[in-house]
């Protein structure tokens, strides 16, 4: 395999107009590239198209316009190919409630075309801790254990890439545990994962590179340290030995003053070093208790490459 599991080359997908609506871009010209044996972040605010990307991978949506190519397999020439390349774990709890864990991973493997010598139904709910609910009718099972099903589902046909969509939204933090135990393990194993999700420190921790979509376009992809590094604001927080009269006052530093008694001085790194704003504190007669410093994370960059778009 290449050095990219997925290439997407100016996708477009615009659904049709309805009675009194236009017509409406979901997709505009998306260009992305997914490298292979990577943890990939999906991100963007709620409409902008993170679902419509994720239903073409799969083949649930038909493109409008581009080129998509997953695992060498370009959908229009080989569509069964690069189906099968893929696994998706639906953000959507759907599943059959009358079928046991066990039968619905045969029903899938059997979709697929997985014969029944190669099936490894029970290997997988050992891999989501479902084991011993292999017998039970899905309708018995906890939230929790139906999005467990959902990622042994996605994983029955042994995809190269496994898309995660809202995989953790709304269950409890020993299942999201699980959860990332599993993915890392099968990440380890040299499987592509796509994350998309609405807890922006899940991201920043799982993932090696981050894509960021707002209105049907990518705004930003890179490596989730040179995302973080775009925004290089800085916030030193001081607290002084003795209640303060008069604040600090320099080019580039804007000062707060906090309901403990503490101290919020906001700078640009690249233009003013910490150095200055320590000299600032001292110029006012300011007396240092203590001092440490706040750097943004990634929801500060989000917020940042979606406002006014």
């Amino acid at each position: 395999m290449g050095e990219n599991a997925i290439e997407i080359r100016g996708l477009e997908k615009t659904y049709a107009a309805g009675k009194g609506s236009p017509a409406k871009p979901a997709l505009r010209g998306v260009d992305l590239e997914i490298p292979t044996g990577s943890v990939f972040g999906l991100l963007g605010p709620n409409g902008a198209g993170k679902s419509t990307l994720i239903n073409i991978l799969a083949g649930l949506v038909v493109k409008t316009a581009g080129q998509v190519t997953i695992w060498g397999f370009d959908q229009d020439v080989n569509p069964r190919q690069s189906r099968a390349s893929i696994g998706v774990m639906p953000q959507e709890l759907n599943l059959d409630p009358f079928f046991s864990p066990r039968a619905a991973l045969e029903v899938q493997a059997g979709l697929y075309g997985v014969p029944k010598s190669q099936r490894r139904s029970d290997e997988i709910l050992a891999l989501v801790g479902l084991e011993d609910k292999a017998e039970a009718y899905a309708r018995t099972l906890s939230g929790g254990m139906r999005r467990r099903l959902l990622l042994a589902k996605a994983l029955v046909h042994n995809p190269h890439v496994l898309v995660l969509d809202e995989p953790t939204a709304g269950v409890d933090i020993e299942l999201r545990q699980m959860l990332w135990t599993n993915v890392r393990r099968l990440n380890e194993q040299g499987m592509t994962v796509i994350l998309t999700t609405h807890y922006l420190e899940e991201a920043e921790e799982m993932c090696d590179e981050i894509a960021i979509i707002n209105a049907g376009q990518v705004v930003a992809r890179d490596s989730t340290a040179n995302l973080l590094d775009r925004l290089d604001s800085k916030t030193m927080i001081i607290h002084p030995e003795t209640e303060v009269t008069t604040l600090p006052k320099a080019p580039g530093i804007e000062v707060e003053r906090r309901a403990d008694g503490s101290l919020a001085l906001s700078y640009q790194s690249h233009q003013t070093p910490a150095e200055a704003v320590l000299e600032a504190v001292r110029n006012a007669g300011i007396h240092i208790r203590d001092v440490k410093t706040e750097q943004a994370d990634l929801q500060d960059v989000f917020l940042e490459l979606t406002r006014s778009r």
